[in-house]
């Protein structure tokens, strides 16, 4: 079912990295005029709202999008703000190393990597590249083409999306989910026995709408569970934003081609400088893609007549965080639209952001964890949140610790179910917290 694509003998894999060590030796001291380090650039002005997903492509241009930068407000975590600019969990996140995912710091500038290399492939219908995590769309032709773009949570390494050519068999709004007996398997081996067929709804995790591929029990789909886009999260299929879906579902003809492929190293042009874009990749070293990135590269230096900045090569590589970087000038000055840093006004409310209610004490709860560390306890509590469906859960002081209550819920029934996805889920035990009963007079007992 799934087309792996073999590693080169370790030799070989050894003899590239060994040629990237000589090239980078030779030529680390060609520097590359008209291009700045990130922290050196001003911001140019606040941008309000700009579009996120369609973008027109220019002829003999690899490079759409533009990259920018928010602030952090208080409250925030990465998986919102990615969401909310139709950006994947994975993405934020190797944009931005070090940054806390659940709970940032307020105040923080962070990078939105709103700007994508296209990949190396046919321009049309759909393709998916699973190293970036992303979705293409495209639509026109080659004088007038566009292309729709979004984030995607891709297959597990141990269960992995399938690579290759198929297409969209049919579509289907508000689907059933006939539970594979792989899945049922594993899910009853953890004490979580599911049905046959899981209908419409919140528990469904195909979301309101699916796109059925020709590959045998492959499907791009919406999800229940949001914050596991742009991750290695599914059993193989492609989740997307239910937003995102609904979009795809509605612009995607039955017969689409989707073309899956796995390309962690993108070499673009675009205004006449060449970019490079670096994604982590599940193996250790994708040699095959590394080699055509490393010719492309050398091609492009011998019909320049000029040296790369190779040590600017090695630095991406090495940093792998997924945004097309400028490595190389073909003209002199045509890198000055590129090093603008764009800043975003923060927004009012991030769209999708879990709504936390109000904790009663006359209904019932959850005891999540009693924790000494604040931000401890903060970072449970938004992992908790961002459960799908959501699991409602706060932070309460309380003398020196900080208690995680999940709720507030309204039947025993309902509280028992959260303490048992919280064990599965995340491996932890939740314990019942009792409501309060109030007399007519208003006294508690």
């Amino acid at each position: 079912m799934c087309r792996i694509v073999k590693p080169l003998p370790l030799s070989n894999t050894l003899h590239l990295i060994a040629l990237l060590i000589v090239i980078v030796s030779l030529n680390g001291c060609a520097a590359m005029k008209g291009f700045h380090e990130e922290e050196q650039l001003v911001p140019r002005y606040v941008e309000g709202d700009f579009e996120r997903n369609e973008f027109p492509v220019a002829k003999g241009d690899d490079v759409i999008g533009r990259l920018r930068y928010i602030t952090l407000e208080k409250g925030d975590t990465l998986p919102d703000i990615a969401r909310h600019f139709s950006l994947g969990l994975n993405g934020v996140s190797a944009a931005n190393p070090g940054v806390d995912i659940w709970v940032p710091k307020a105040g923080k500038r962070i990078l939105l990597p709103l700007s994508f290399i296209l990949p190396d492939a046919p321009r049309k219908d759909i393709v998916i590249n699973l190293a970036a995590m992303r979705l293409f769309e495209f639509k026109g032709n080659s004088e007038m083409l566009a292309v729709l773009t979004y984030p995607v949570g891709v297959g597990t390494e141990e269960k992995p999306t399938p690579r290759g050519l198929m297409r969209v068999n049919r579509k289907v709004s508000r689907p059933t989910w006939h539970v594979p007996a792989s899945i049922a398997k594993a899910h009853l081996e953890k004490g979580d026995p599911l049905p046959t067929a899981v209908l419409p709804g919140p528990l469904n995790p195909l979301g309101e709408y699916a796109l059925y591929l020709s590959a045998p029990s492959y499907l791009i789909h919406g999800t229940n569970k949001p914050a596991s886009v742009g991750l290695r999260a599914s059993n193989g299929c492609i989740r997307l934003f239910p937003e995102s879906v609904k979009k795809l579902y509605g612009n995607t003809p039955v017969k689409t081609v989707v073309n899956i492929i796995n390309q962690p190293y993108l070499v673009g042009l675009s205004d006449g400088v060449v970019y490079l874009e670096v994604h982590a990749s599940t193996e250790e070293l994708d040699t095959a893609e590394f080699d055509k990135m490393y010719t492309k590269l050398r091609t492009i230096e011998k019909e320049s007549g000029r040296t790369l900045d190779w040590s600017k090569v090695k630095k991406v590589l090495a940093e792998t965080r997924g945004i097309p970087v400028p490595i190389f000038e073909l003209r002199q000055g045509s890198g000055k639209r590129g090093a603008e840093q764009i800043e975003i006004k923060h927004p009012d409310a991030l769209y999708g952001r879990p709504k936390i209610p109000e904790l009663k004490t006359d209904a019932w709860s959850v005891l999540a964890a009693d924790e000494r560390d604040e931000i401890d306890a903060e970072r449970l509590s938004a992992v908790i949140n961002h459960q799908g469906p959501q699991i409602p859960a706060r932070v309460i002081a309380e003398n020196d610790s900080y208690r995680v209550i999940a709720g507030p819920f309204s039947n025993i029934r309902e509280a028992n179910d959260a303490i048992k996805r919280l064990k599965i889920d995340l491996e932890i035990d939740g314990k019942l917290i009792e409501p309060i009963k109030r007399e007519r007079g208003g006294e508690k007992r």
